[in-house]
């Protein structure tokens, strides 16, 4: 392929393999938590098992409360880096400045109120895997910085001269149209492509009713 252009990942599945999942499971314990036995997400487990193993980016498009951080942790459990640590950030939650710190750690006296070295979210997280909700809040800047870390596998805490190894996977999770955003020129066109190797889809509640007795009856439970 030319340089520059983005790779493309293909899977194939076998038809005959598709079934939903066990109906007394769903009820009591869910898929790895999550509860739903509508064909829609017997769909998402079945790319959850599928995908759980390859490892490369994750991008989970839903709207605010469909279980996004959920369905990244069951990939997560699935896969061989199950006995790691699984780190969620928030990235919406958090000013810009805040937010390179918590993602990469700084040394003392990188800025005022920098006391200690502090490890960021991606040293925790190494071997493991990191969840970056809301990915489509970060700034011009930190998508840069992002997007070292996917290409060289590197980072440098604030204040620091020393580039860090990185061997983390990294899934995603946005609410937002990052296609739209890409086409706005406010999301970097490479940084997408590189996080979009795999998408899942997880459908609102309002899509699967079926589900809500289900749902009812777990948290009755709880």
């Amino acid at each position: 392929r030319k340089p520059g252009t983005p790779s493309i990942l293909v899977t194939f599945r076998d038809p005959n393999n598709l079934h939903p999942v066990d109906n007394a499971q769903s009820v009591n314990k869910g898929f790895y938590g999550i509860i739903g036995t509508h064909p829609s997400m017997a769909n998402v487990y079945n790319n959850i098992r599928e995908i759980a193993n390859i490892n490369v980016p994750v991008m989970i498009q839903g709207e605010s409360g469909t279980g996004k951080e959920m369905v990244a942790n069951a990939i997560h459990k699935l896969s061989s880096r199950a006995d790691e640590p699984f780190v969620p950030v928030n990235c919406g939650a958090l000013p810009e400045g805040i937010l390179e710190s918590e993602l990469f750690g700084h040394v003392k006296g990188a800025f005022t109120g920098a006391y200690r070295d502090k490890r960021g979210r991606f040293e925790l997280a190494e071997k493991g895997t990191i969840f970056l909700d809301e990915i489509g809040e970060i700034s011009q800047q930190m998508q840069v910085k992002l997007l070292r870390v996917l290409q060289e596998k590197q980072f440098v805490p604030a204040g620091s001269e020393t580039t860090q190894n990185s061997d983390v996977r990294i899934i995603c999770a946005t609410n937002k149209n990052l296609k739209l955003l890409r086409d706005q020129g406010e999301f970097r066109e490479d940084l997408y492509y590189r996080l979009k190797v795999i998408e899942i889809e997880v459908p609102p509640l309002r899509h699967r009713q079926d589900d809500i007795p289900l749902l009812a009856k777990h948290f009755i439970k709880r």
